[in-house]
């Protein structure tokens, strides 16, 4: 990391592929991320989407490991390092930090619901204070549909006095756009870069001076978003986004995981690629059809799917 790189642009939680035996499949896991930074997406590797609460510290050191062997730039990596226990946080933090990626994606503590600001203060003052590298810069997760641990305005005002440069910014995937506006306002101005947790707002959140989205469909939709993004200025930008909207529609209409890991199948000849840890279930039969069905409607296309093969 370093202290003068801000991130900023279309990031995807990068989705975990396994082998047969349920181990991750790092040959499939390196190619995507190589596929996903040529279209110019950043990776957030063990976001939710990557399946990253069903793999061990020793799995995700391996795959961030493979990564940089394979020589994929640690500055445009997003690893998620959040984790209910604390030393588990620490050590993926520090790895990233070490790694040289340009920030690290932090849940809260979510197991234990109702907690205070208080108690969340003192969980992130905490791994800051044991990782102790000014090159830190984290970005919050603030996920409440899923965690049911929100991270409130007000603690970020208190993290961004205690810890400033270190706090660089947010993924609000509340669903709440008064929420993300409200951050915007309130946090923007003082250089928290706000990302959306959702291309559906990406637009709005652009408009409103904020720094991009990290979004679950940038694994499968990653040039539509780029270039909205990048022309977000330009008239036909409505347009865009409405097209953005329709193809997540799709997806959205099945478990999100299973079904781009579905999609992505469908456009290799894959069919490894459908795997999921349990949990979770891959799509029935008649889910995929459903689901390659409305995005041949909608002209659905992985650009430079090859490069996946």
């Amino acid at each position: 990391m370093t202290t003068t790189t801000r991130l900023r642009g279309v990031f995807s939680p990068v989705l975990t592929p396994f082998n047969a035996d349920l181990t991750p499949s790092v040959e499939r896991f390196t190619r995507h991320c190589a596929w996903l930074l040529k279209q110019d997406v950043g990776l957030s590797i063990f976001g939710t989407n990557s399946e990253a609460t069903s793999l061990t510290l020793a799995e995700k050191h391996r795959l961030l490991d493979a990564l940089l062997d394979a020589g994929l730039p640690a500055g445009r990596m997003m690893p998620g390092t959040g984790a209910c226990a604390l030393g588990d946080a620490v050590e993926l933090t520090r790895h990233a930090v070490e790694a040289g990626c340009g920030g690290v994606l932090m849940l809260p503590p979510f197991y234990y619901k109702g907690v205070s600001d208080e108690g969340l203060f003192r969980s992130f003052a905490a791994l800051i204070d044991a990782v102790a590298d000014e090159r830190l810069r984290i970005y919050l997760y603030h996920i409440p549909p899923v965690t049911q641990v929100p991270i409130s305005l007000g603690l970020i005002e208190r993290l961004l006095k205690a810890y400033p440069g270190t706090i660089a910014g947010v993924k609000d995937s509340a669903g709440d756009w008064s929420h993300t506006e409200a951050m915007l306002r309130n946090f923007q101005p003082e250089g928290f870069d706000v990302f959306a947790g959702s291309e559906t707002f990406l637009l709005a959140n652009m408009r409103a001076g904020g720094a991009g989205c990290i979004t679950a469909t940038g694994n499968v939709n990653p040039a539509p978003m780029v270039a909205l993004y990048e022309s977000w200025r330009q008239e036909g930008a409505d347009e865009q986004q409405r097209a953005l909207d329709q193809t997540r529609a799709v997806f959205q209409q099945f478990p999100m995981i299973p079904a781009m890991k579905a999609a992505i199948a469908w456009k290799t000849g894959d069919d490894g690629w459908r795997a999921v840890r349990p949990p979770l279930v891959e799509l029935a039969p008649d889910q995929r059809d459903r689901l390659e069905s409305g995005l041949h409607q909608l002209g659905f296309s992985m650009p430079q799917v090859e490069d996946l093969r």
